[in-house]
This record gives C-alpha cells, sequence and structure tokens, in this order.
C-alpha cells in the first residue's frame, strides 16, 4: 500500500460552494460556477466511501486527520455525517485513530449535532468575527439579513455540549479598526482557540489594487500588534491564538503549522464533491484541477509533479527583498494567492500583507527571543550535573551584553531588546 511522502490536510468539500448564507467577502460561493448548471453538489456516497478509503491509505501519520469544509458542510444534514462515521469505521485500521475537524458558520448547529460533534470528538472552526455589529457587517443570508444570534447560539450549544471549538475570525476593513475591542470579546465568551484571518480580495481596477473590504497591511500588523501585547501580558497559557503559537514556533526551530508561513505550500489541497483534485482551496479553477480520484488515487495526485511544482513555486518566486528579510522566517512570504505587490525595487511577488506582517514580526522577535533563551537554559539546566544545575538561572532575560538568544550574532541590546 503505497503512502504519501509527508503529511497533507485535504479539505473536503462534501456540499461544494453551496451555502445557506451569502457573506460579502466570501471567495469560494462563486466557485458554484464552475459546474454545469443544475448540479447536484451533494458528494454521492460511493465517491464518499472513495474519498475515505483512499485517504485513509495515503496517509502516512498514526493519526488520521479529515478536514470536513464548504461552503457549508452542515447544509447536507447530520445524518450524511453519522454515515462519514461509519464508514470510517468500516475502513479503518486496527492500530491507527481517525480524527474529523470541520469549518462550519454555526448557524444550523442545534442540540443533535452538538452532542453527535461532541461523542465523535469533532473539532469545529465556527466563524465569528467580534461583537454583533461587527460580524453582522459582512455575514448575512442570503436576504441579507444579520446572522450573529443565530451562530452565537450554535456557539454556545458547542460550549455546553463541550465541542472542541476554535473560533475563525475574518478581519477586514472594519472590524480591525478594534482590535481590543475584538480581543475582548472573545475572551468574554470564554473563547480558547482564536484564528485571525486577513481579507483580501484584490482588485486591479481599484486605487490600492483591493476593495474596499479588504484589510489595509499596515492596520493588519497594528491589530495583531495591538492584541498581542494584551494577550502576552495577561492570557498567555489560557488563550491559544494561532499566528502567535506560528511566531512562537521560531523559537523552537519547529516547521509552522500553518501552510501560508512554511517555505513551501501544495499539502492543503481540495477535493470537490465531485470528486475533483485541487492543488489548494485559493485555487480552485481550472489551472489548477489535476484529476479526479475516481481516476486517480489521491497518493498519485499529492505526489504528482504538477502539485509538487505547484508547491515550489511558492520559494522558487519568493523575491529577493524577502529573502533577506529579518523576519522570513516567520514568514517566508506568505499566502501566494497575496503576492501581487511589487517590492521597493520593483520586483513582482511581494504579499500585499508584508507591511502588516513585519511589523507584527518585529514586534513580537523579543517575546520570541525571550522564550527561546529560557527553553535553552532549562534544556541545559537538564542535561547538568545537580551540582552544576543549581547555578543555573532558567527564567531571566540575557544581559544587555549578552549574545542575542534570537541567533542573530549581536548583542542583545544591539538587537531584539528594544523590539
Amino acid at each position: 500500500m503505497v503512502k504519501a511522502s509527508r503529511e497533507f490536510q485535504v479539505f473536503a468539500k462534501p456540499i461544494g460552494s453551496i451555502c445557506n448564507l451569502d457573506c460579502h467577502y466570501c471567495y469560494y460561493l462563486k466557485k458554484e460556477h464552475i459546474y454545469p448548471k443544475g448540479e447536484s453538489f451533494r458528494m454521492p456516497d460511493d465517491i464518499l466511501e472513495e474519498y475515505i478509503v483512499q485517504h485513509i491509505e495515503a496517509s502516512p501519520e498514526q493519526v488520521i486527520r479529515f478536514s470536513w469544509h464548504g461552503g457549508e458542510p452542515t447544509v447536507l444534514g447530520l445524518d450524511y455525517f453519522r454515515k462519514v462515521v461509519e464508514l470510517q469505521r468500516k475502513h479503518q485500521p486496527s492500530n491507527r485513530r481517525i480524527t474529523n475537524g470541520m469549518q462550519t458558520n454555526g448557524t444550523l448547529l442545534d442540540e443533535d449535532w452538538c452532542r453527535f460533534l461532541a461523542a465523535e470528538g469533532f473539532t469545529v472552526g465556527i466563524s465569528l468575527d467580534g461583537p454583533q455589529e461587527m460580524h453582522d457587517q459582512y455575514r448575512v443570508t442570503k436576504n441579507q439579513k444579520p446572522t450573529y444570534e443565530q451562530t452565537k447560539r450554535g456557539y454556545e450549544l458547542m460550549r455546553q455540549n463541550k465541542v472542541l471549538n476554535e473560533i475563525l475570525c475574518v478581519v477586514n476593513s472594519n472590524n480591525v479598526q478594534y482590535p481590543t475591542q475584538v480581543y475582548r470579546f472573545f475572551k468574554q465568551i470564554k473563547a480558547q482557540y482564536v484564528t485571525f484571518l486577513p481579507m483580501v480580495e484584490p482588485q486591479p481596477d481599484a486605487e490600492n489594487g483591493v476593495s474596499h473590504i479588504t484589510v489595509p497591511a499596515d492596520a493588519w500588523g497594528v491589530f495583531l500588534c495591538d492584541i498581542f501585547d494584551e494577550w502576552r501580558d495577561q492570557d498567555v497559557g489560557r488563550i491559544k491564538v494561532q499566528i502567535f503559537e506560528e511566531a512562537a514556533r521560531t523559537a523552537f526551530n519547529q516547521e509552522h503549522s500553518l501552510c501560508i508561513f512554511r517555505p513551501t505550500c501544495g499539502d492543503v489541497p481540495v477535493i470537490e464533491h465531485s470528486g475533483d483534485f485541487f492543488s489548494c482551496d485559493h485555487f480552485v479553477d481550472a489551472e489548477h484541477k489535476l484529476g479526479n480520484i475516481r481516476e486517480t488515487p489521491l497518493v498519485e495526485l499529492l505526489e504528482s509533479p504538477e502539485q509538487r511544482a505547484f508547491g515550489q513555486a511558492k520559494l522558487e518566486t519568493l523575491p529577493r527583498y524577502c529573502r533577506t528579510c529579518d523576519v522570513r522566517a516567520m514568514c517566508n512570504g506568505g499566502c501566494p494567492k497575496n503576492r501581487f505587490f511589487q517590492t521597493p525595487d520593483g520586483e513582482a511577488g511581494l504579499n500585499y500583507l508584508c507591511a502588516g506582517y513585519k511589523r507584527f514580526f518585529n514586534h513580537c522577535r523579543s517575546f520570541t527571543a525571550e522564550v527561546s533563551a529560557q527553553w535553552r537554559r532549562q534544556t541545559l539546566k537538564k542535561q547538568m550535573p545537580p551540582e552544576q544545575a543549581a547555578g543555573v538561572q532558567t527564567s531571566s532575560k540575557p544581559g544587555r551584553n549578552d549574545p542575542c538568544p534570537c541567533g542573530s550574532g549581536l548583542k542583545y541590546k544591539k538587537c531584539c531588546l528594544g523590539k
């Protein structure tokens, strides 16, 4: 049995782009038009089972992870996902474990849904853009009605049923102006995991090349810095914020878990309702359709030269400006879909959000350096004889004239001390 050569995450779309909402910034609703008019977007049972079998066979890890996306997957109904779990159990190897994740707008969740999600151990991402007035700005129904009350109800039902959940907050030109208010709202509703997703919508004919909903790059950086400062002072260990954890991974020389910050990409493809395989959630188009799992096994599509080239292009097209950047290890140029600006010297391929990311990653470098230094001291202490370890401090900051723990080779006072 051939397995993929690396870990992967498939965004499975068993309902395609079909959704019960009409969020103004949704990039996936329009994907409906790549299929014939009148097509059913419900993944048929035979393709569903074939996908589950192939995913299990291709997964190289002890834990086999499924991710169910849309559109809105709950539109399929609870019985559909009961069938998903039954098929997974039918084909699950005896010595391996299967986990499931789902992304939802939360508006269709009820007690039955939440009991099921809790019992089956689903991790659920729920889209919530902050307090009511901010959430309802762009997240609306097909009739342009607000959705906050339904979403908040779904979130509370998950909490009551102890469903492991994560809030996904789209940061746009409106809520980016209120970082503290947004973050404190999430604290108020007892969120434990929060991901901030910057809204970027290219619009070539616009003055700045983006739509009016798009988050301004500088404001994105300020937003992250303001929230980081409060999180660092009050909430470390209490709330997990994905981008802060990604920044901290560099302190331990760990690979990024988030694809947009890895040097290469291509490990998060899409399987559409029809079994079609696309290179990435943001590149579901004719050019990036590499095949169909009914004709080509999933593992072959994952390992195909075309998919490899797609992922490698992220690194190969990185501008010189990015290659020499102080925070390259934290960013690696960001998501290719947002690399449509020019560098100061006129080279193509700069991420639209560069200024914001650069501001934030420089802002948090002293924190990550301190975390790294403390971890190294603790590691060293464990390796020493007890009589030597007693004299090693494990929690103090480096001295002004000590080598900077970020590894730059400069003294701490000349590098990260003031950042």
